[in-house]
């Protein structure tokens, strides 16, 4: 019997998947959660063989959480679940040793052998997705750049940035302005997004 913690912030998806997942005779779903923060936590307590998270959790997200899964209980294996899953996506569940990467819009099934692949040590990915994912993609941003766009994504003024990056306010809106012409996005927001999907941040 596989062990299957998920943490899904939807309650209607999280009913879904544990109802889904509970009905094929090898599964067994040991806890849920609404939220990324109790992930480890319920993980060391009813220890089961392999997680299935949602990307967009609220407290910490997907690949957070699957990071912090690696470090701390390596033996739970994770499978994250995306609404709109990309190659960036997928990119950035293998850097935080997640085994798989879904859409939600998958059949149940495919979820459920998607766990069994997981839970057995393989990779749980669309193929298309795979073999994008598997393209070159080098970031046209320099290493200060990201940095700045880093902490536009969590939500810092170009004040802020400059503080804590030890640049004038200048030369932050200056990167900002050169991140958003090479990613061709509208607004600081955009390019967090564009970066986010491309796997850069």
């Amino acid at each position: 019997m596989i062990g299957i913690l998920v943490a899904e912030q939807l309650p209607l998806v999280r009913l879904g998947l544990v109802t889904s997942l509970d009905g094929e005779a090898d599964l067994k779903v040991v806890a849920d959660l609404d939220t990324g923060e109790d992930v480890v936590s319920a993980v060391l307590r009813h220890e089961p063989d392999a997680a299935v998270i949602g990307l967009d959790l609220p407290g910490a997200d997907g690949f957070s959480t699957a990071l912090r899964l690696h470090e701390r209980v390596p033996s739970c294996r994770v499978l994250i679940l995306s609404r709109h899953p990309t190659p960036g996506q997928v990119r950035r569940a293998f850097a935080v040793h997640a085994l798989g990467l879904m859409s939600l819009e998958v059949g149940t099934q495919e979820v459920a052998d998607g766990v069994r692949r997981v839970a057995a040590g393989r990779r749980a990915v669309d193929s298309d997705l795979a073999v994008a994912a598997l393209g070159p993609e080098e970031t046209p941003l320099t290493p200060r750049e990201l940095d700045v766009l880093r902490l536009a994504a969590r939500g810092a003024r170009s004040d802020e940035i400059a503080e804590e990056l030890f640049l004038s306010v200048g030369t932050v809106r200056n990167h900002l302005s050169r991140i958003m012409c090479k990613t061709r996005a509208r607004n600081r927001l955009d390019a967090v997004r564009i970066a986010g999907e491309a796997g850069w941040l």
